[in-house]
């Protein structure tokens, strides 16, 4: 199979990066003088943000800037934050379904494939709601949303991590089959896998972890796996809220093996987004980690859409 790598751009407006985020504009100069095949990018101010990007010929500009530099989307980071769909008051919930069907217009006109979700709560819980509550609240949301950009062409893809909540093993799996819809699939990011199954980080006890760690649990989500964020993890957490994500060699994790799991589980998307978020030198690193991804992905019988260049670095 022919892959496409990107690299989540959340990671140069967040973190070290927060109060001096770098333009978009030069963000995507960057990557596509340095051969990335694509981007994700979030709904932050200045770059996925609906309010700068509010109609479809602003949309237009956007993407033929992207295309510009010979880039593509591969994924949408949407900010259902101000509107959780877990709240208590159904006006809030109804909010949150019209901000996610205003995304996934943004993700029409940009031509953007995958949407990214999470459950938007830090573990254990919302203030005053209910585990039942929320847990019955996110699996009616999911599914309707997974309709809904199922009726768009667009694939929802939930992110799970320690920092949110439902982050045991047998959540995320529990998760995926009451939503039980074919469009909603779970993004495999491998230090939020790793922090899940193999640490158990900020859990709610009695901790569960899995025998196999972050491969085993690729293993269980066999057939759900709708998109991947390669990375690596040193078994820690950032500010202690979220998974650190270590650049590649950085970590504990073995990239190839990791790769060879998702696709053993059935992954079969062309885009790999490197996620460096939170990363102080994620800006130093997109070169080093585009070389590694190339190389990994070779190492697998998978074949990057651009080649490695001569003389260039292989994992």
């Amino acid at each position: 199979m022919t892959a496409k790598i990107a690299v989540g751009t959340s990671a140069f407006t967040m973190g070290a990066y927060a109060d001096n985020p770098i333009p978009f504009e030069k963000v995507i100069a960057r990557l596509g003088e340095l051969g990335y095949d694509g981007l994700e990018i979030p709904a932050d101010p200045g770059y996925g943000s609906l309010a700068d990007w509010p109609d479809t010929p602003s949309r237009n500009k956007l993407l033929s800037m992207v295309n510009g530099a010979g880039l593509e989307f591969s994924s949408y980071g949407a900010d259902l934050s101000p509107s959780p769909f877990y709240s208590n008051d159904p006006a809030v919930r109804n909010e949150s379904r019209t901000v996610f069907r205003k995304s996934i217009e943004f993700c029409v006109d940009c031509r953007i494939p995958v949407i990214r979700m999470d459950t938007l709560a830090e573990p254990p819980l919302p203030a005053g709601v209910s585990y039942a509550d929320a847990w019955a609240r996110a699996v009616h949301a999911f599914h309707d949303y997974a309709e809904i950009a199922c009726q768009n062409g667009v694939v929802v893809a939930w992110e799970f991590e320690p920092g949110f909540m439902f982050n045991k093993p047998g959540e995320i799996l529990n998760m995926v089959n009451e939503v039980d819809h074919d469009n909603f699939t779970v993004m495999f990011d491998f230090c939020h896998a790793n922090m899940c199954a193999a640490v158990g980080a900020r859990q709610t006890p009695p901790r569960e972890t899995l025998p196999g760690g972050a491969p085993e649990l690729a293993r269980n989500l066999a057939g759900h796996i709708g998109f991947v964020h390669p990375i690596d993890s040193d078994n820690t957490l950032h500010d202690n809220l979220t998974s650190t994500h270590a650049p590649f060699d950085v970590g504990v994790l073995d990239i190839r093996e990791m790769v060879q799991t998702v696709l053993d589980a059935g992954y079969e998307g062309p885009w790999w987004t490197i996620d460096l978020c939170f990363w102080p030198g994620a800006w130093e690193e997109l070169e080093p980690s585009l070389q590694f991804g190339r190389g990994g992905l070779e190492a697998t019988n998978v074949t990057p859409e651009r080649p490695t260049p001569a003389g260039g670095s292989q994992s």
